[in-house]
């Protein structure tokens, strides 16, 4: 359990992406993770397809929602 908390401590404010079940890709800062895998991500850009769709300051997605 202690190197998981180390990874996750050391993966925040690092730039990371999260894949979504419907194909949807997120890219941003990690700024929270939970237990529940729940995550607050800065400066996010949503990806459809490769493509860039739209930029969002914060976001919030829910643990169930990644892959």
């Amino acid at each position: 359990m202690e190197q998981t908390q180390d990874f996750t401590s050391f993966l925040l404010g690092r730039p990371v992406i999260v894949k979504l079940n419907s194909g949807v890709d997120y890219r941003g800062i990690l700024a929270c993770l939970d237990g529940y895998m729940n995550i607050a991500l800065e400066q996010t850009e949503e990806y459809v397809n490769g493509q860039l769709k739209n930029k969002y300051g914060d976001t919030f997605i829910r643990g169930n929602n990644g892959k």
